[in-house]
């Protein structure tokens, strides 16, 4: 049997890191078995579902690489199917009619309640033998019930919990059709699944106590549940369930924020899935590796820092032609075009990076002016040592090459014809020229520089 699974958001709130782990696994279990992988936007909550926010699931998902072979299916394009199958189960017997009212169902419940009993529908208008109902209001449209199985359990086993048990009389029918004749979400998931014949549901433990309704309804329909894993929660750096209302960013912000797709994907593996004690590694590494069996039991929480580190990995590992395009995407931003030098930028900075904005930092330097600070220039470029930078500028504009031997030649003249050790000198020259005093070896540095530029900011000092 072929593997297909599914990641089936709905576009309510932008979608975070704690949203796009439950695409991330998924998504590898189905690479990792040689499946298929769904996409499904779960658009029903027409109220609280927006364009924009299924912008960002595609836009997320293009960018960290996670290529659905199938979708994105939309429910509300689905409509006409799910009210097919409601109109089957009702020729089955397998859903009635129920015109129990808001308030009496609110009545009900405080009565229950009252009586330290779970709140639950009781039945009123599930139709038995010998059963007599109540009769039917006027101008009253009922909703659709499920006829939830009496007596037994519902069970299944886990892919994280392990073995789950339900009390079927736990239950209460379940609602899967409003008055206007909308069915509800439990119900259309299952019809989805069945259709696209999602053979593994790997989604978040938010989810574990619509499993057994939704098991129940899989066999009224003749059919086989799939396995499920049921991810722990991923929480914020603060210790509570990541959430937009509580800070939490939508993916695309790390996008701009400079971090790396395959560093993402390394990073949020490692939220509730390990391989030994690994920490970095490649993409094709983790889909080698992935499986069911170690998913984690526990939730995960994010760590910012720890996130900056596995990106800065990654980001040293990267070769520097295919790091080039990311950092000019970053100096596009600020109106800045690179050349053909930006790869050896990136080579001689990024071990000094933890994000492709940080890189980017350092290359605006080779594309832009620099504004030192005032502190930096007061404290490096003193007059003691301004003879030395005039004699520098000279000395680098008489060279029959630009490039490091020959800088580092005209480095050591002027420090032996002014007596100075080389932080003496090297420090107001990166001042100068980089706006900063801390910056790789002088030559390489200078080097990537245009002579022309060099000179011309020597000169201010």
């Amino acid at each position: 049997m072929k593997v297909r699974t599914r990641f089936a958001p709905s576009p309510t709130g932008f979608i975070h890191l704690g949203n796009i782990r439950s695409a991330l696994y998924p998504w590898a279990f189905a690479r990792s078995q040689q499946g298929d992988f769904i996409l499904r936007i779960e658009d029903t909550d027409l109220e609280r579902s927006s364009q924009a926010a299924v912008d960002v699931i595609l836009e997320g998902m293009a960018w960290l690489g996670l290529d659905p072979d199938e979708g994105p299916f939309y429910q509300m394009q689905r409509m006409d199917r799910y009210k097919q199958v409601l109109a089957q189960m009702q020729a089955q017997g397998l859903v009635y009619p129920c015109y129990m009212s808001v308030a009496e169902l609110d009545a009900l419940r405080e009565r229950q309640m009252a009586a330290k009993e779970k709140p639950r529908y009781d039945g009123t208008w599930r139709p038995e033998p010998g059963k007599t109902l109540p009769p039917v209001p006027e101008g009253v449209k009922p909703v659709l019930r499920f006829k939830n199985p009496q007596g037994g359990v519902v069970a299944w086993d886990d892919k994280v919990k392990g073995r789950i048990e339900i009390r079927n009389d736990e239950l209460d029918d379940l609602v899967i059709a409003r008055p206007d004749g909308t069915p509800t979400y439990n119900f259309c998931v299952v019809v989805d699944d069945i259709d696209m014949a999602i053979t593994h549901v790997i989604r978040g433990d938010d989810h574990v106590n619509n499993t057994p309704r939704q098991i129940n309804i899989f066999r009224a329909l003749g059919q086989e549940p799939p396995v499920y894993a049921h991810l722990p929660t991923v929480l914020n750096e603060q210790g509570e369930k990541m959430s937009k209302r509580n800070g939490a960013k939508p993916v695309t912000q790390y996008r701009d924020e400079g971090y790396l797709p395959d560093a993402m994907v390394n990073y949020l593996a490692r939220l509730g899935w390990s391989h030994g004690d690994d920490e970095i590694f490649s993409r094709a590494q983790f889909l080698e590796w992935f499986d069911l069996d170690h998913l984690g039991r526990s939730a995960a929480q994010f760590d910012e820092a720890k996130l900056r580190w596995v990106n800065a990995q990654h980001l040293k590992a990267m070769a520097d032609e295919a790091l080039a395009p990311l950092v000019a995407e970053q100096l596009k931003k600020r109106g800045l075009v690179a050349d053909e030098r930006l790869p050896r930028i990136c080579a001689l900075f990024k071990d000094r990076c933890d994000t492709t904005v940080a890189l980017a930092d350092w290359a605006a330097a080779f594309y832009a002016d620099v504004n030192p600070s005032a502190q930096e220039t007061a404290q490096h470029v003193t007059e003691a040592v301004k003879p030395a930078v005039a004699a520098l500028a000279s000395a680098l504009a008489a060279l029959p090459a630009w490039d490091k031997p020959a800088i580092s030649g005209a480095l050591k003249q002027v420090l032996a014809a002014h007596g100075l050790k080389m932080p003496q000198l090297a420090m107001p020259v990166r001042v100068l020229v980089m706006g900063t005093a801390q910056t790789p070896s002088l030559d390489a540095v200078l080097e990537l520089q245009s002579r022309e530029l060099v000179i011309e900011r020597l000169q201010k000092a």
